[in-house]
């Protein structure tokens, strides 16, 4: 089940009750935020209190996502960011903030903002500034830039693109499970965000990597990863190692951007949890 607006404020409630450090999980496109239940209930394990703000509007299950795909369209990254900013400060304690894909880009916004103990972009998605745009990368987010019309739909991926642009790194059968459980339309604004960053001064794609409040930062990424490639996570460390805060990349072999939904997921989680521990 994705988080409703009455389970997310449960959430938030239950981690003010509790007093531990929050955990909030943010997703990227095409997954829900059921997609963390598992680390949810990791990091809950290990004593932190989990938040999964999903994005405004996602509807509750994959049945009902793949049914309203127009549910997901005009979602931009200014206004995902700004939803999960006013859960954040909804919360007594500064949260430990992990995000993948496009949530590897909104935990950094949010990091740039200060509201972040300690941070952990995976496979983050590019912000203005990182310029290295790999084929694969072009590949994986064809089927939204290959139609400008699309940037107004929720746009579903077909086995064919979910197989190459997240499992890559998995077996076949792997790879038709992941897609079956996890895969949702996808708003097609951000990927236009995105690829136009560096040409927009005024693109909400950007991160104040700068902010000495910003705190510790890990980047996550799998070598095998076609839509956010190791050359991709590395301009974004680079950008963000002139911070003040730690910083930190760790590139995972033979992994690709499936990896926090894939069978090596707890893997993932487990270097994860191992940054967070540290800070928080």
């Amino acid at each position: 089940m994705t988080t409703t607006m009455n389970e997310l404020d449960a959430q938030v409630d239950r981690a003010n009750a509790t007093g531990l450090t929050p955990a909030v999980f943010i997703h990227g496109l095409w997954l829900l935020a059921s997609s963390w239940d598992r680390w949810a209930a990791m990091f809950e394990e290990a004593g932190f209190a989990p938040v999964s703000p999903g994005w405004p509007d996602d509807p509750q299950t994959v049945e009902e996502a793949k049914a309203h795909p127009e549910v997901f369209a005009h979602k931009s990254v200014g206004q995902i960011a700004d939803h999960v900013d006013g859960v954040i400060r909804r919360l007594n304690k500064k949260p430990a903030v992990l995000g993948h894909s496009f949530g590897g880009l909104l935990a950094q916004i949010i990091a740039g903002r200060g509201l972040a103990a300690v941070t952990v972009a995976m496979d983050p998605a590019p912000f203005r500034g990182v310029l290295p745009l790999p084929i694969s990368a072009l590949r994986s987010a064809s089927p939204v830039l290959s139609n400008p019309a699309n940037r107004n739909r929720g746009v579903p991926l077909t086995y064919e693109q979910f197989r190459y642009a997240f499992a890559n790194a998995v077996g076949e059968e792997e790879a038709k499970q992941l897609y079956e459980t996890y895969s949702v339309p996808g708003s097609g604004v951000p990927i236009f965000q995105a690829a136009s960053a560096n040409l927009n001064p005024w693109t909400e794609a950007k991160v104040d990597t700068k902010n000495s409040d910003r705190g510790p930062l890990l980047i996550i990424v799998g070598a095998e990863d076609h839509t956010v490639p190791p050359a991709i996570a590395k301009a974004a460390y680079k950008k963000q190692k002139g911070n003040a805060g730690v910083t930190e990349y760790h590139e995972i072999p033979g992994r690709g951007h499936a990896l926090v939904i894939d069978d090596g997921w707890r893997d993932v989680a487990d270097i994860a949890l191992a940054f967070v521990r540290r800070f928080v």
